[in-house]
């Protein structure tokens, strides 16, 4: 096939899927419908420019991959086009590799750091919300979609991995070395805070998170609790919905979330309800938030907060509520789409906006990558305790 049939076979399909994508997003009024064809109007103008104008001759493979691509990262950062390889790795069902290294990743120009997971290798090497990923192994970063980068990070547990990071306004890039490891199914930790509060820290969400959560607090509460804090900073780990399953040991009765589709007119909309035997954890519940906090911790932190059984004490959450499922393309490529999101028990939107605390506290954190001798002062803890006590007073 020469570069001009490859280029009007491309020309071609390309605007088709355009339009499903444009118009999947903007709805089907027929206003929209001709924005969006006068976009790929558009689209058709500039490559027929760039094939006849530009300096060199065009690889026109590798030019319609970037355009799709910028098509599916333009929607969201967990939206991804999938070569041919990553969709028969999907379709055949093969797992990924056992070995991780504990971080979970958004976009913002390159990958960038959403949290790291209790004691794992990224969290002793003390990466943090916020840190940019340049590169890794020296793959940059700057179109590298989610997906990919997430399964980069994947390997045999015992297996190196290198990330060029970048802190801040840093000017120079840190290498830095993991070794990946298995991970656990959850992260569930308690331990009890003088004189009678309860403190569970939950460091990622998991097919077991939700038993490790009702025996930590029967623990607790047999040891004296008569408060629950449940600490959620820096929680992005786990499948999204583990963090409804987990809500129902403390939501008695209501709505937990709604997964919403792009129905309009809400029937696309499905109510997750409590069932009967749910709210066996009676506590008061006070729950620690940062921009770290993610995914299956925001809907967990939705449905308490929600139902008025939990306040919320630290920074608003990241925003981050999608779900994602397999297109496939004709051609053997892909695209890896937001299909659903979900929302508060209200029906308010936790994607991009977040969860916003009863109380505002910032979390320090560290400006460079020179570990500190002693801890710092827990600043979100104390001010949940100090409300904790607050209400007990009055």
């Amino acid at each position: 096939m020469t570069t001009r049939t490859r280029f009007a076979v491309l020309l071609i399909s390309t605007p088709m899927l355009a339009f499903v994508l444009l118009g999947g997003l903007h709805g089907r009024a027929s206003s929209t419908g001709d924005d969006t064809f006068q976009h790929l109007r558009v689209f058709e103008d500039v490559v027929s420019l760039i094939l006849n104008n530009y300096v060199e001759e065009v690889k026109v493979d590798h030019v319609m991959d970037g355009a799709m691509r910028g098509l599916a990262d333009g929607l969201d950062p967990d939206s991804a086009y999938l070569t041919p390889q990553q969709v028969k790795a999907i379709e055949s069902g093969e797992a990924l590799p056992a070995g991780d290294v504990g971080i979970e990743m958004t976009r913002q120009y390159y990958l960038r750091v959403i949290a790291t997971r209790d004691s794992s290798p990224a969290a002793k090497a003390e990466l943090q919300t916020g840190d940019y990923i340049r590169a890794i192994d020296g793959k940059p970063t700057r179109d590298m979609s989610v997906f990919e980068g997430m399964r980069l990070l994947r390997g045999a547990p015992g297996s190196r991995v290198t990330l060029t990071v970048i802190r801040g306004n840093a000017a120079d890039p840190k290498q830095v070395d993991l070794v990946r490891e298995k991970a656990p199914a959850a992260v569930v930790t308690g331990k009890m805070l003088p004189p009678d509060i309860g403190y569970v820290r939950v460091g990622s969400f998991g097919s077991d998170v939700t038993e490790r959560l009702r025996a930590e607090a029967a623990q607790l509460s047999k040891a004296g609790a008569r408060y629950l804090i449940v600490d959620l900073r820096r929680t992005a780990e786990g499948p999204i919905e583990s963090g409804v399953e987990a809500a129902r040991l403390f939501v008695p009765s209501g709505t937990l979330a709604v997964k919403a589709g792009r129905d309009k007119d809400q029937t696309g909309r499905e109510t997750i309800s409590t069932r009967s035997g749910d709210g066996s954890i009676s506590l008061p519940v006070t729950i620690l938030s940062t921009t770290g906090t993610s995914g299956a911790a925001e809907l967990f932190t939705a449905a308490l907060k929600g139902n008025k059984r939990a306040d919320l004490v630290g920074e608003r959450t990241l925003g981050r509520a999608g779900v994602q499922k397999l297109v496939r393309l004709p051609d053997g490529r892909g695209l890896w789409l937001t299909y659903a999101r979900y929302l508060t028990p209200a029906g308010d939107p936790i994607q991009g906006k977040g969860i916003s605390p009863d109380l505002e506290v910032d979390e320090p954190e560290a400006a460079d990558f020179v570990p500190t001798t002693a801890p710092p002062k827990d600043v979100v803890l104390d001010a949940a305790i100090d409300r904790i006590r607050g209400k007990r007073a009055a």
